[in-house]
């Protein structure tokens, strides 16, 4: 029997950043079959493996596919029992960070906490608009207590700009954030956090979420106050709004593997 999941070229189905496109393309390319009956959780060690059909799951590497936490491997096997007559790897980001993990920041995770510190060195909390008042005002309400929580927290202060021109941040800040990202580099943290920080283009917001600073709900509003403003003035056409909402699932996805993977160490 076929080593389970091998024949899926994951690459085909997830072939653009963007959610929404994802979803269009795969539209266009046929899906596997589901080719299991039962999914369950089985014992690895200290880790948790999924099975399908009392057998091992593999990531696209080839690895054995296992979580630490129950809880964490449950978010993996929910994803696969809810597959219904094909299996959608678009439906499954938990899977997908899994997989990331796994294969990829496993081998290099050091590379993925620089990544988000370079994201904290042009925040986007830190740029702020200087005008309209009222947009001035709502930036300044959602993200100055996140980054209050970052100067009392972690000892890390931002400096604020006006406009897109770029402000170096104190690198006493930034070392402040990569220490505290040290006990963080696990690869499926990482992997959640990453994903966090790409979506709403904050690492502080990504940090503060995992270390429970603010909630999920927070974090996405503040992520998105530029966004919010633009389409209360415009509007929202249908292809945004369902790019907003594909996004939000994915982060949403990604704070929930946080919470099943629990405090870091």
């Amino acid at each position: 029997m076929r080593d389970i999941l091998n024949d899926l070229d994951y690459d085909q189905y997830l072939s653009d950043p963007d959610p929404v496109k994802r979803a269009q393309i795969q539209m266009r390319t046929h899906l596997p079959k589901r080719f299991y009956k039962e999914v369950s959780l089985g014992a690895d060690g200290e880790n948790f493996a999924i099975l399908l059909d009392g057998r091992p799951v593999k990531t696209p590497g080839k690895a054995p596919l296992v979580l630490p936490t129950e809880a964490a491997a449950q978010l993996v096997a929910d994803e696969f029992a809810a597959q219904v007559d094909v299996i959608d790897p678009v439906t499954m980001p938990v899977l997908r960070l899994a997989n990331t993990a796994i294969d990829g920041i496993s081998q290099e995770p050091q590379a993925v906490v620089e990544d988000m510190l370079r994201f904290a060195g042009s925040d986007l909390l830190c740029y702020r608009a200087d005008a309209p008042d009222k947009l001035v005002e709502r930036q300044a309400a959602h993200w100055d207590p996140v980054l209050g929580w970052a100067r009392a927290t972690l000892g890390a202060r931002f400096i604020l700009g006006e406009g897109v021109m770029h402000v170096a941040q104190p690198e006493a800040s930034i070392a402040a954030l990569r220490a505290h990202m040290q006990p963080r580099a696990q690869p499926l943290r990482l992997a959640a956090m990453h994903v966090m920080t790409s979506l709403t283009g904050s690492a502080v917001l990504s940090i503060a979420t995992e270390a429970g600073g603010i909630d999920a709900e927070t974090a996405w509003l503040a992520a998105h106050v530029d966004e919010s403003w633009q389409i209360e003035q415009w509007g929202l056409d249908a292809e945004a709004e369902d790019r907003h909402d594909a996004r939000k699932l994915e982060f949403l996805a990604a704070v929930g593997l946080l919470e099943a993977l629990g405090p870091a160490a």
